[in-house]
């Protein structure tokens, strides 16, 4: 079987849901997070980690104020944070938690739309939940280039710097 051929396979038998709630006012449509997030398990990377079948996740837009809380209870850290993943079993590969303020703040800061960040955010969050991490220089390295061809499949383009 070729390359092609078994990503054909992968994106066949396996299929993404993404449920978002949206907890604050947040000018995005749910459907924007969910067809980045479903372009990136296109990825045979991405593909390979996920569960056969159709599994799913949840993403919450939320305030700086619950990701402090949320960071705080589960993570020791009592500060804000732009995104939080909590692992899910089985079929539900888990939920995102993100700070919509947080999104606004770093796309001004970084010079690109609040979008392009949410999608960044939503397929980091993703990538943690699949299993990579980015505490060494070189799983940094690979989590940026796979968040980077991710986010491409969406025609999304962070500003340089950003990762």
């Amino acid at each position: 079987m070729t390359v092609t051929g078994l990503l054909e396979t992968v994106a066949v038998q396996t299929r993404l849901e993404v449920d978002v709630v949206k907890a604050v006012r947040a000018p995005v449509a749910p459907s924007f997070p969910r067809s980045v997030l479903e372009r990136s398990v296109s990825l045979p990377e991405l593909a390979a980690r996920l569960p056969a079948g159709t599994c799913w996740i949840a993403i919450r837009l939320t305030s700086d104020r619950e990701l402090r809380r949320l960071n705080r209870d589960y993570a020791g850290i009592d500060s804000v944070t732009d995104v939080l993943s909590f692992a899910g079993s089985d079929d539900h590969l888990g939920d995102l938690a993100i700070s919509w303020p947080m999104t606004v703040r770093q796309a001004n800061e970084y010079g690109h739309t609040a979008l392009t960040e949410l999608g960044l955010l939503s397929v980091h969050g993703l990538l943690h939940l699949l299993g990579w991490d980015h505490r060494s220089a070189a799983e940094y390295r690979e989590t940026s280039r796979l968040t980077l061809a991710a986010l491409k499949l969406s025609r999304l383009v962070p500003a340089a710097g950003r990762l």
